[in-house]
């Protein structure tokens, strides 16, 4: 059994579609970013790092995995699926994983607390990530004019890439005119893993946009 701790972010998801894709049994706590429970001590204990998501393979010991896209490639690794194990194909995979995780994710993420939440709207920088934003997508785009998925088969470089490619409206940036890219999304959004994963945890009541921006300036844990 898998326990994994998470909140309603994309890095979040990425773990809860990649758990629901891969058919595994687990069960999730959801953690008050608002609060700050992330930085408690007994989190702490799990993430030293403070963040979601985080998972403990009780099946194993009770082995603890933080940091999204390394607990992406062990699940992966354990259930022998949506990473493959022949040296090119892994390495295709794991070249968009990390595209998402040293790019797609910092740069959107930052375009959102600058878009979204920070008092003082300060153009020029909500300009360069929204920009750069957009150039990764075109990026992503040009890969998934020429084939259905970013490597030879849906993996977790899909799932990584499009939980935050999907919130593009959230951080300002613009998909249109990148239909390859538009494509992709939607055969993502209609696999029933993707569907389940972003219920993970279940949607409550959204809190105001003033409550938001007190609170993602606390944490910015996206």
């Amino acid at each position: 059994m898998i326990e994994l701790y998470t909140a309603r972010t994309p890095n979040g998801f990425k773990i809860s579609a990649a758990l629901e894709e891969l058919s595994l049994r687990y069960t999730f706590h959801e953690l008050d970013l608002s609060a700050l429970e992330q930085k408690q001590t007994w989190f702490l204990k799990i993430n030293p790092n403070g963040r979601i998501p985080a998972i403990v393979d009780r099946a194993e010991e009770d082995f603890v995995v933080f940091e999204s896209s390394a607990i992406l490639i062990y699940l992966a690794d354990k259930t022998g699926r949506l990473l493959p194990t022949d040296p090119k194909a892994r390495s295709r995979v794991l070249q968009w994983l990390m595209f998402q995780t040293g790019g797609v994710g910092p740069m959107m993420g930052q375009a959102n607390v600058f878009h979204r939440y920070y008092p003082e709207k300060i153009q020029p920088v909500i300009d360069r990530y929204q920009n750069e934003g957009r150039r990764l997508f075109e990026v992503l785009d040009s890969q998934l004019s020429n084939q259905q998925w970013l490597a030879d088969d849906f993996s977790i470089a899909d799932i990584a890439n499009w939980c935050w490619v999907r919130r593009h409206d959230w951080s300002g940036v613009s998909i249109e005119g990148l239909p390859g890219l538009e494509r992709w999304m939607r055969e993502i959004a209609d696999r029933p893993a993707s569907i389940a994963g972003l219920n993970v945890p279940p949607e409550r009541v959204a809190p105001s946009a003033q409550e938001q921006a007190r609170n993602i300036l606390k944490y910015v844990d996206i």
